[in-house]
C-alpha cells in the first residue's frame, strides 16, 4: 500500500518534470489584498483587480457598500489593505483617527450626477427644472442611494439647490441602499426615475441618461483612495500604484470617471 502511494507521488513529480502536468497557484488566505470600496466603483475595480491579479499573482478580494458603511466598519476594526471612498469626508474621517496612511492618500476620480428612466420610458430628454421632474416622475418616485450613508446623497442636495429643484426632489425621493440599487430600482420600473452617477447609468443597458447635471455641479465629486494603517499585504501598496497608472486610467475612463489632475 505505501509501496503505490510512493510510486505515484513519484509518477506525479515526473510528470510535473516533463510538462506533462501543470499545477496551478493557490492563493494562501493571508496573501490576498482586501478592498473595501464605494460601491459604484465595483465594475471598474474588479476589472483592474483581474488584470493586476494576472501580471503579479496576488488575489485581490473586494467588499463593496455605501463608503459611510465601509469607513465604519475600518473603524470598528474591520481588516482591509486598501479603503476606497466615493467622498473626502469619510476618508477625513478615517485619517483623523489615525486609521489610513495619509502619505499614501490620493483622490484619483470625478463622476458627473445624471437623471435616468427605464430604457423603454417614452423621456429621451428631461430638462432640469421643476416642471421637467415633475412631468417625468407624475406620481412616482425619485430613486436615490441612501442619503445618510452614500455620498450622492450631499452631492445631489448641493447641486439640485444650485438649480433651484431640490424643492421639488426632496418629498419624492426613494431611498436605496446604494447606487447600485437606485439603478435597479428605476430598472425594474419601481421608480420612473433615478438620480445616480454616470458610470452606474452607463453600465446598465435597461435604463438611459436623460439628464446630466451641469460640469460645475460635479466637481465636488471626489473619490479617494489610501492604504490603511492596518494594511498588512505589502502588495496593496502595488496596487494602489497600478490604479494610478494609465492602464487603470483607461478602464477608468471608460465607464465614465473624470482623472483628476495631480493623482499621482
Amino acid at each position: 500500500m505505501i509501496t503505490a502511494i510512493v510510486q505515484k507521488i513519484r509518477l506525479l513529480a515526473a510528470m510535473v518534470v516533463l510538462g506533462v502536468l501543470t499545477l496551478q497557484p493557490v492563493f494562501a488566505q493571508d496573501e490576498a489584498i482586501t478592498v473595501l470600496a464605494a460601491a459604484s466603483l465595483k465594475e471598474s475595480l474588479e476589472e483592474a483587480g483581474k488584470i493586476f491579479s494576472a501580471r503579479n499573482g496576488t488575489e485581490i478580494k473586494f467588499s463593496f457598500a455605501a463608503s459611510a458603511i465601509i469607513a465604519k466598519q475600518i473603524a470598528s476594526g474591520a481588516p482591509a489593505d486598501l479603503f476606497v471612498s466615493a467622498d473626502l469626508n469619510w476618508m477625513n474621517f478615517l485619517d483623523e483617527k489615525n486609521l489610513i496612511q495619509s502619505n499614501s492618500r490620493v483622490n484619483l476620480l470625478g463622476n458627473s450626477l445624471v437623471f435616468i428612466v427605464p430604457q423603454l420610458s417614452d423621456i429621451q430628454k428631461m430638462d432640469l427644472t421643476q416642471e421637467g421632474i415633475s412631468q417625468a416622475i407624475g406620481n412616482g418616485k425619485i430613486a436615490i442611494a441612501d442619503l445618510n450613508t452614500a455620498p450622492i446623497g450631499l452631492y445631489a442636495k448641493n447641486a439640485s439647490q444650485k438649480l433651484g429643484i431640490w424643492d421639488v426632489m426632496e418629498p419624492r425621493l426613494l431611498q436605496a441602499k446604494n447606487v447600485i440599487g437606485a439603478v435597479l430600482t428605476v430598472a425594474r420600473g419601481d421608480a420612473p426615475l433615478g438620480l445616480v452617477y454616470l458610470t452606474d447609468a452607463k453600465n446598465d443597458s435597461s435604463v438611459k441618461i436623460v439628464a446630466v447635471y451641469p460640469e460645475e455641479s460635479n466637481l465636488l465629486i471626489t473619490y479617494s483612495f489610501a492604504l490603511t494603517k492596518s494594511a498588512k499585504n505589502p502588495e496593496a501598496e502595488k496596487f494602489l500604484d497600478f490604479l494610478k497608472s494609465p492602464t487603470a486610467a483607461a478602464i477608468f475612463e471608460k465607464a465614465g470617471y473624470r482623472i483628476l489632475p495631480k493623482a499621482g
